[in-house]
């Protein structure tokens, strides 16, 4: 899966951050008449729902609100519940520690959820009728997945258990009152920290259950190499998923499916194939497993399947085969006839209905808007359990956030939530168009879109942010985007797109740039750009491109093959292969599944894809941006190329973020000084700021 030191004037959750202000590049305040436009400010405004849990009877909603909390830099959730019929919603969970993963009783009349106390992760149950609700369990890990058994007796989880560190020496006694270093610490993992959890304690995730009187939990695997996502087959057995080969650390996408009884504690293996199987969910009747996964083909992306097969593994069938999109989180219909699936579907998100003959069909269409940051295909749903399903969903629209709504043959389909009424309505919001270009590489239809500022003209006069999604195996779409908006505020027209590799268009599509990534993506961007020159929509002496993760490699590859960009600025990017693969948290994957070779073997493959080996091209001035924390591309990956751009006389500036991983947006205060820094860049750059500061 970001702004604000270089442009209007800094909250005072920025003035903490000194590391990212480059006060030179400030543009000035913004006029009066600007304050009806998204302003940086304006972030801290944004709410959002996630996890729409509908009961069981479809009659009421338990959902996460999300508030930024201005003063503790935080996105934080509430619980609150809605009455489906009268659409009347109020507050169940708030005040306290920031509230999660929802999860109704088979019966209806208690929630499960996750918070915390005393910086300790908890479970709590909560009684509908009285509000009342206690501790299940305080857990020294967090726990993952919680969810009932069909009965309602039991609570089954996922979590950490610690195992024992590899050691070669014992520390002598230290003096009373000494302050000598901390011990030496021993990895001996090929995977030994990981991007927002940073260097990993020994250990795996393990399944426990817990009464739900409470109590305490009762860990029921000790796996080695760990299970996690349980589901109930029945009441006394659990499905898991993991990897318990030897040889799992060189096999990055392999997991199977695997039965546990609670009786013996037995763990039997139900898939074994080259390939991930995960996700299990059962039939009402107990008899079937839906699960998803795919045949490995050593690709790079390779859509999610989704299969059946009998309770006790066999008659493993695939269904829907020749549905060319990949499959989400999937639940069974009521009557044990239909699955549901969020699918990403050509740039959209929507809930399918699959057959048992395999046949598909849109159920509900229109959900997204959970990706707050960049305008990401993101979204949840859950079904009731009547005969007639009703569908609770995240909706997502261009110029709102994801809001709560409800679908189904027995109610009127309508959003139940308006969390944003008294703030966006009130603004003067980018209007956002959609279109689509031919990509000049071989003729592909690319769709993209283009968020518009309040007072745009088609005039030929605007300056452009061409805005790059990562990933690279992932979608944007036309969703609502606190980074979208704030570019156009301040006057450019933003244009997102989604190249070759994006997913939502077919697995053909996707894997077009597999082993040779980046690539002919990149003449598709072009295209894009172009399509705007031609409309006289944006003013060519005034482009600028940015993007983050795959759309920060795509960045910096760019300016390795054209100057038509003012200036740049690449956001956490991977800029040379070879350090990818063998330092970063998913560097197996790299180098067997995106280059397919081993970096001191064929090293050529991977310069090959790097930016670093075409720094010597770049004349664009280059910001470049990265989480300190960052262990996915990791903070060396940007400063290679700002050494070779600055070993070269290229302008540039390197920019870090204190304390955050790969998803810079992860607080507020990150989000805003990530889109205002790139502005602030972009303006140094501007021709048409530069000739109005020479006019003064």
């Amino acid at each position: 899966m970001t702004r604000k030191l270089f442009s209007t004037a800094l909250t005072s959750a920025l003035m903490a951050l000194p590391a990212l202000t480059l006060p030179a590049l400030a543009q000035d305040a913004p006029d009066e008449a600007d304050t009806n436009r998204f302003t940086a400010e304006r972030v801290f405004d944004i709410e959002y729902a996630t996890s729409p849990q509908i009961s069981p009877d479809g009659s009421r909603i338990v959902y996460v609100r999300h508030a930024m909390d201005r003063v503790k830099d935080q996105d934080r959730g509430d619980l609150w519940i809605i009455d489906v019929k009268s659409g009347e919603q109020r507050p169940l969970v708030v005040g306290g520690a920031s509230a999660s993963s929802p999860v109704w009783s088979p019966d209806g009349t208690k929630l499960l959820y996750s918070t915390s106390k005393d910086g300790k992760p908890e479970l709590r149950l909560l009684y509908i009728d009285s509000g009342d609700s206690f501790s299940l369990a305080q857990l020294e890990q967090g726990a993952s997945g919680a969810t009932w058994s069909p009965n309602g007796q039991l609570i089954a989880f996922s979590m950490f258990v610690p195992d024992e560190k590899p050691s070669f020496a014992t520390p002598i006694a230290q003096p009373e009152g000494a302050e000598w270093n901390e011990p030496v610490k021993v990895f001996d993992d090929l995977t030994f920290r990981f991007d927002g959890a940073g260097y990993l304690e020994d250990g795996y995730s393990q399944i426990f259950t817990l009464s739900a009187d409470g109590g305490s939990p009762r860990q029921i695997t000790e796996a080695d190499g760990g299970l996690s996502g349980p589901v109930w087959l029945d009441n006394d057995t659990l499905l898991a998923a993991g990897n318990l080969d030897e040889g799992r650390d060189l096999q990055p996408v392999e997991s199977d499916i695997y039965a546990i009884e609670l009786s013996d504690k037995s763990v039997r293996a139900l898939t074994d194939r080259d390939g991930p199987d995960y996700a299990p969910v059962i039939s009402p009747d107990g008899k079937t497993i839906a699960f998803r996964g795919f045949d490995n083909h050593i690709k790079a992306y390779e859509q999610d399947n989704l299969y059946l097969m009998n309770a006790d593994g066999s008659n493993v069938r695939e269904l829907a085969a020749d549905f060319d999109r990949s499959f989400g989180p999937t639940v069974w219909g009521p009557n044990g006839r239909s699955l549901y699936s969020l699918i990403e579907n050509a740039g959209n998100l929507d809930i399918f209905e699959i057959e048992m003959d395999g046949d598909t069909s849109v159920a509900v269409s229109g959900l997204g808007g959970t990706s707050i940051g960049r305008p990401y295909g993101s979204a949840d749903f859950s079904v009731s359990t009547t005969s007639r399903p009703v569908f609770a969903y995240t909706a997502g629209s261009p110029d709102m956030p994801s809001e709560v709504a409800v679908a189904g043959r027995n109610v009127t389909d309508r959003t139940l939530t308006a969390l944003n009424a008294d703030v966006i309505p009130y603004l003067d919001m980018a209007r956002i168009e959609e279109f689509k270009v031919s990509s000049s590489h071989d003729g592909r239809e690319i769709e993209a879109w283009v968020a518009l500022p309040p007072d745009f003209e088609a005039n030929g006069t605007f300056p452009m942010i061409l805005e790059i999604h990562g990933g690279p195996f992932s979608m944007y779409g036309p969703f609502f985007a606190s980074e979208i908006q704030r570019y156009a505020a301040e006057g450019y027209v933003t244009v997102w797109s989604n190249p070759r590799g994006s997913t939502s268009y077919g697995e053909e599509f996707a894997q077009l740039i597999d082993k040779k990534y980046p690539g002919n993506d990149y003449d598709d961007l072009m295209s894009v750009v172009d399509e705007m020159v031609a409309r006289n929509y944006v003013d060519p002496e005034r482009l600028f491109v940015t993007g983050g993760s795959g759309g920060g490699i795509l960045t910096a590859w760019t300016v390795t093959k054209t100057d038509r960009f003012v200036a740049a600025a690449s956001i956490k990017p991977v800029i040379n292969w070879m350090t990818m693969g063998l330092a970063s948290d998913i560097g197996v994957f790299v180098n067997k599944h995106w280059i397919g070779a081993n970096p001191w073997e064929e090293p050529e493959k991977f310069l090959a894809l790097s930016p670093i080996n075409y720094v010597g091209n770049v004349t664009t001035p280059t910001m470049m941006m990265v989480g300190e924390q960052d262990f996915r591309t990791p903070a060396w990956e940007a400063e290679q190329f700002y050494s070779g751009l600055k070993q070269n006389g290229v302008d540039t500036v390197l920019v870090r973020v204190p304390g955050s991983p790969h998803y810079i947006a992860s607080r507020p205060s990150r989000l805003i000084a990530k889109t205002d820094n790139i502005m602030g860049w972009f303006a140094k750059y501007d021709p048409a700021k530069q000739d109005e500061e020479n006019e003064d």
